[in-house]
């Protein structure tokens, strides 16, 4: 008979692997772009909606990992979280690894704070992964600097941060009230018995 703490995990991490190729299918889909020329009249709106379609959108998968982390660790384990961003490198065209890297690097730097991270307020825990996010962006195109690879620019990079930071509170939410996923107690044990 199988545990029900353990199915508990093993359920949540299939779901995390769900998520992630969902975010990653909408991420690879050919969404048509409206283009200036079919803005005849040049209106407000026409122009707000074509550069709406210019920006990148937020990373809706990192926002995941540090909100899953952040709140149960024991959910994804540092090989989960590795094999989903490396698929994600090699289906984005991204060099294999160096993201993966950083968010491994990232996440692990959350799981290891999280007794610390239990007893802080939304707004503290909001800053710390934008924090995290921007430094990342900075390491990441620091990385491509030195090896001089071509890379967008720095603006069009960080539009993506501020829009992962800004969604991060809906991601937390909806874990939260949705999924159900909240910071442990003190004291309460993980699957196999380890304080979390």
């Amino acid at each position: 008979m199988v545990d029900p703490a353990a199915r508990e995990v093993w359920l949540h991490r299939a779901l995390f692997v769900g998520i992630a190729l969902l975010l990653l299918f909408w991420r690879l889909l050919p969404l048509p772009m409206a283009m200036m020329s079919d803005c005849a009249e040049a209106e407000n709106w026409c122009r707000f909606t074509v550069w709406l379609n210019r920006t990148p959108g937020p990373d809706l998968l990192l926002c995941v990992i540090f909100a899953w982390t952040m709140r149960r660790p024991d959910y994804l384990p540092a090989l989960l979280i590795a094999v989903v961003v490396l698929l994600e490198d090699m289906l984005l065209d991204r060099p294999p690894g160096l993201w993966t890297a950083l968010v491994l690097l990232a996440s692990e730097f959350v799981r290891g704070r999280v007794a610390l991270t239990r007893e802080l307020n939304f707004g503290v825990e909001w800053l710390l992964v934008a924090g995290l996010m921007v430094a990342m962006l900075v390491i990441y195109r620091l990385t491509f600097a030195m090896v001089m690879v071509p890379q967008t620019g720095f603006g069009f990079a960080m539009i993506q941060v501020v829009w992962s930071v800004l969604c991060y509170p809906v991601v937390v939410f909806l874990s939260r009230y949705v999924l159900d996923l909240h910071k442990p107690a003190m004291g309460e044990v993980d699957a196999y018995g380890r304080r979390m």
